[in-house]
């Protein structure tokens, strides 16, 4: 329940808040303390406190509750700070990178698998193409508010409902059976009917699941019950490299593995499921903006050979 001072307000205008007591605002939600936040800053804490009520006092809600256990954000306050933070980092990247004469600057957000998996092995590539362009990378699996902080490109994983946004897709993906070399030899599994009684792994945030797999080439088939589930792709790749059972993951995606010898596919003959499954968004905003443009131009060269125009054009999004 969110906690209502008995202030009223009548101005209209933008409200924006004096920095201090939003500086004041962030560094107590931080630090669960008055006085750690008031040492932090420099103040006393009656100051910080003053601080707080005055944001309180214009926002019209309580912020924090005062318990045994020190300082709590109210539901208003949790809310707040989600937001808040995110623009005080914004401020505080921007203004490093004008002290340090940073002027060609790329705020790029991407999930944690594929910035993992795919993006990091090839960074140093746009690098070296781009010398002069700043790049900025932060991953988490939340996608970005572009009118709180300061991203310029997100990397978005689903499906593309974004529709006040610029969306380009990355490239098509196929979902194939992966496995290592020695779980292979151990199992010797060489048709899809091998797979109903062999240990599958699942990651359980992906949008392509072993049911649906089954649904095309083992109608029936397919377990009740996984041996192992994972919430990110690259906990479920990872466990197939150390031979804990069969991943269903993008070859693209786990490319490095299979390149290395670490992945093999199960299947000679494929048994895949082609989808398009990562984006790019962005606001129309920076669409001119060189930076974004030479990212864009980079990540098309950087497509797999499966995935260029002619081969993607026959790929529709997975739904």
């Amino acid at each position: 329940m969110l906690h209502r001072t008995k202030a009223s307000f009548t101005h209209l205008g933008p409200m924006i808040p004096p920095l201090t007591s939003l500086l004041a605002f962030e560094a107590i939600a931080r630090r669960r303390s008055f006085a750690l936040a008031a040492a932090e800053l420099h103040l006393t804490p009656s100051a910080v406190s003053h601080q707080v009520a005055r944001l309180e006092k214009l926002i019209g809600l309580r912020l924090f509750e005062r318990t045994t256990r020190g300082v709590e954000l109210t539901p208003a306050g949790q809310t707040y700070l989600q937001r808040v933070a995110g623009a005080l980092g914004a401020i505080n990247a921007a203004t490093e990178d004008l002290r340090h004469g940073v002027e060609d600057a790329l705020y790029l957000h991407s999930s944690p698998s594929f910035a993992s998996l795919w993006l990091m092995p090839r960074i140093a590539g746009f690098a070296r193409k781009y010398p002069k362009i700043s790049l900025n990378l932060s991953v988490s699996p939340e996608i970005s508010d572009f009118e709180v902080g300061q991203v310029d490109l997100d990397i978005r994983y689903g499906l593309p409902n974004w529709p006040d946004l610029e969306v380009e897709p990355a490239f098509p993906e196929e979902i194939v059976p992966l496995a290592s070399e020695s779980f292979l030899e151990a199992h010797r599994i060489s048709s899809p009917g091998d797979l109903a009684h062999a240990p599958l792994i699942q990651s359980s945030s992906n949008l392509v699941q072993w049911p649906e797999w089954f649904a095309k080439y083992l109608p029936g088939g397919c377990p009740e019950r996984m041996s192992l589930r994972f919430d990110r792709a690259m906990m479920s790749i990872d466990a197939a490299v150390q031979g804990l059972g069969i991943a269903l993951e993008s070859a693209t995606l786990s490319g490095e593995h299979l390149a290395n010898g670490r992945l093999r596919r199960v299947f000679c003959d494929g048994l895949a499921l082609e989808v398009v499954q990562h984006f790019v968004v962005y606001p129309a905003r920076v669409a001119a903006r060189a930076e974004v443009l030479c990212f864009l131009d980079w990540l098309r060269g950087e497509r797999p050979a499966f995935a260029r125009p002619s081969y993607a054009a026959r790929v529709s999004t997975h739904r």
